[in-house]
């Protein structure tokens, strides 16, 4: 028996096949299922309020887009989906595929990703956070509501885990919050949050 590899993608092409479909990123060529569930969609939605509220009242001229790509390199054939994105505004004009599609190629765009956690977590933990943070996206938030995450990430015993992660330099600074405990944002001081609030 021979192993024939998939054939692989360029971004270009992942965004003609899969762009309206949401269960789908590419990593390496390679397109990934995220295999989001009930539940996932529940965090993430009471999570994008949370967010969204704290952008309102902050006055800040940020958005929750429905849908976006990200592009974090453009010699790698990757395209990230995050669960939540919160995009400047203000810079948006600078994007060059954005006023066709919403895609993000300069990291300076984005203010805060968050990804909640699936069976697929070690992407979570790690590729993301150095993709993100070599991409210069200020805040990165891990919800790990399940405690999927490797004893490695999240510690014993495995629990329900939320880490921000907060860019300095080119590496992040990660402070983990467990149930009960009230989450801290350098980009969103005013935000009152617990990991309580959001499981489904």
């Amino acid at each position: 028996m021979t192993y024939t590899p998939a054939k692989t993608l360029t971004f270009d092409e992942f965004i003609t096949q899969y762009s309206d479909d949401f269960r789908y990123e590419l990593a390496d060529g390679e397109p990934i299922n995220m295999e989001p569930t009930g539940p996932h969609e529940a965090v993430s939605g009471k999570i994008a309020t949370q967010i969204g509220i704290a952008i309102i009242n902050a006055k800040y001229p940020w958005f929750i887009p429905r849908t976006c790509l990200i592009q974090p390199f453009a010699e790698v054939a990757t395209a990230r989906r995050p669960d939540i994105v919160v995009l400047d505004e203000t810079v948006l004009a600078n994007e060059p595929r954005w006023q066709q599609e919403p895609v993000i190629t300069l990291g300076r765009s984005i203010k805060l990703v968050v990804e909640v956690v699936s069976t697929n977590w070690e992407t979570d933990y790690a590729r993301k956070v150095e993709e993100y943070a070599l991409f210069g996206i200020p805040e990165y938030w891990i919800v790990d509501y399940r405690g999927w995450g490797g004893t490695s990430f999240i510690g014993k015993p495995k629990q329900p885990t939320f880490t921000v992660c907060q860019l300095e330099v080119e590496e992040y600074r990660q402070q983990q919050y467990r149930l009960g405990e009230t989450i801290v944002s350098g980009l969103l001081p005013d935000l009152q949050l617990r990991l309580d609030d959001v499981l489904p």
